[in-house]
């Protein structure tokens, strides 16, 4: 079944819906959930939320990707269960993440509108653009879905320490993209 003909029965109120997309994309969200949260009883309720939220949120939102859609609720829902479980002291599966970022990102704080954070988008979007497939496909496993460098290079068939410097140069390419558009940390 399509994303389009599962984005209509949400529309008609169709609880077929949750079940086809749980069919098509139940193993992504999971894969997203887990690289976060690294927590088997987690995942599961990240993913049953993100069907829950795609229920209530499926109209009014007509999302154009489904799979991206869900992506993003999947990875904010999980972002969210790990900052709660991290103040109490359970799972550190993002920590890494966040330390990579610490230079290249300005905090929530540093933040100082909803404006800050649109125009931040904008830029991270646009110099996306200007990677390579390869080099945007890395990122995004890496920094978006979470994925760990070892199975990154396990699935290119290359070294994780090959990987690793070649997210670091992207790291430190974004930094420059970010002052040269005058946001620095």
């Amino acid at each position: 079944m399509n994303d389009e003909q599962i984005i209509d029965m949400y529309f008609s109120g169709s609880e077929q819906a949750i079940k086809e997309t749980k069919n098509k994309y139940g193993s992504f969200c999971r894969k997203i959930a887990f690289n976060i949260l690294s927590n088997n009883e987690d995942t599961d309720e990240c993913e049953n939320d993100a069907y829950l939220k795609l229920w209530n949120s499926i109209p009014p939102n007509k999302p154009v990707s489904l799979k991206a859609y869900i992506g993003k609720v999947t990875r904010n829902i999980a972002i969210d269960l790990w900052k709660k479980n991290h103040t109490q002291k359970r799972n550190a599966g993002i920590e890494i993440l966040f330390s990579e970022f610490e230079d290249v990102m300005p905090s929530n704080s540093q933040l100082k509108s909803e404006y800050d954070l649109s125009e931040l988008t904008l830029i991270i979007s646009n110099w996306l653009s200007t990677l390579t497939m390869q080099e945007r496909a890395l990122f995004v496993l890496r920094y978006w879905q979470g994925e760990s460098v070892k199975n990154i290079a396990k699935e290119w068939n290359t070294s994780p320490g090959k990987l690793s410097g070649k997210l670091f140069r992207l790291r430190k390419n974004l930094k420059a993209t970010l002052e040269k558009e005058g946001i620095y940390l």
